[in-house]
């Protein structure tokens, strides 16, 4: 049996109604690591872009006491900034308060790092570093911190459990061995992508949608890119892979095509099969007809799929504007 929770305690953990609502509907959990997992999934490749800036505008500026309406939420932000309070001095937090404002004015939204264990100083060195970034960069850095942040709190829900505490109460070895677990997994999914490598056909639960998909978020509209034809390639080129300056005609083999849905997401780009066919893949998008005005006629990702990696899912998300863009890999 797992452990099953409301939809308000997951929005304590992470301040978005869609993101509260769809981990209520995937409890309950069997443990926190799938729960951290579920999480990553839902932050990263099911809610859209209002429900991270509505996650962003639940934050408190650095230095100040949250004003959350939801109350484990407010605590929750208190112990987090608790080193960063203890270490501050009149002058830092004056000083904190003024890039705070300016990051503000250049972002439009509060500046997020997963502040727990960070000194004011510590914190101030990161705004600092992260100021000159590109808006459409930033934004992907500030939903990272916010699942840093989600993972954490996710922990602490999973200590609140009866069941988890009243059997730790009787056996007070197993509550110190058991708060050591959490630590570990939390640690090791804020210092390191999940090893998915790792995962033996036999753990791999059965794929409910292509190995590889897309999300085109339009960041100069703050709204998803619907309507963009987005076509899937692999390499079977002569040559092992593509080398920078050399012609690669006829090199790319088409494997699908679709055209982005109202929410951005790319749809049916190749057939459902448990295990993806290791090699060189490209993705391409129609942004020049998307955006006739834009920089772009059109945007290619290029990225390899290991033999190790055949298990995993390959979300390759697109942070378009009309004169940049930005990918990252998604879980």
């Amino acid at each position: 049996m797992g452990l099953q929770f409301k939809e308000e305690e997951f929005f304590a953990c992470c301040e978005s109604t869609k993101f509260g609502k769809e981990m209520a509907k995937a409890s309950p959990f069997s443990s926190l690591d799938e729960a951290v997992t579920a999480a990553r999934e839902i932050w990263f490749n099911q809610v859209d872009v209002n429900a991270w800036l509505q996650a962003f505008s639940a934050h408190p500026q650095i230095g100040h006491s949250s004003s959350s309406s939801n109350a484990t939420s407010a605590q929750w932000s208190k112990g987090e900034q608790a080193t960063a309070f203890a270490t501050a001095t009149n002058s830092s937090l004056q000083e904190l308060s003024e890039w705070n404002a300016k990051y503000r004015q250049k972002f439009g939204f509060v500046f997020l790092i997963c502040a727990s264990g960070k000194s004011t100083d510590g914190i101030l060195t990161e705004l600092k570093k992260r100021y000159p970034n590109r808006p459409i960069a930033e934004f992907e850095i500030a939903a990272q911190e916010q699942m840093k942040i989600t993972e954490l709190r996710l922990a602490k829900l999973f200590s609140t459990k009866e069941n988890v505490t009243s059997t730790c109460n009787k056996n007070p070895t197993l509550a110190k061995k058991v708060e050591e677990d959490r630590v570990s997994v939390i640690g090791a999914h804020l210092t390191a992508a999940s090893d998915a490598s790792s995962v033996k056909k036999s753990q791999a639960p059965p794929r409910t949608r292509p190995p590889i998909t897309s999300h085109v978020l339009d960041v100069s509209r703050g709204s998803p890119g619907a309507g963009i034809e987005v076509c899937l390639e692999m390499w079977k080129g002569p040559q092992p892979r593509p080398m920078f300056g050399e012609s690669d005609a006829g090199g790319w083999v088409f494997q699908g095509s679709s055209t982005t849905d109202n929410d951005g997401r790319s749809g049916q780009l190749m057939s459902i099969a448990d295990a993806v066919n290791p090699g060189i893949y490209r993705i391409n998008f129609n942004t020049g007809k998307y955006c006739p005005g834009g920089f772009f006629p059109y945007v290619s990702i290029v990225f390899e799929i290991r033999e190790s990696q055949k298990w995993e899912h390959f979300h390759v998300p697109l942070l378009l504007s009309p004169f940049s863009f930005t990918t990252y890999r998604g879980s």
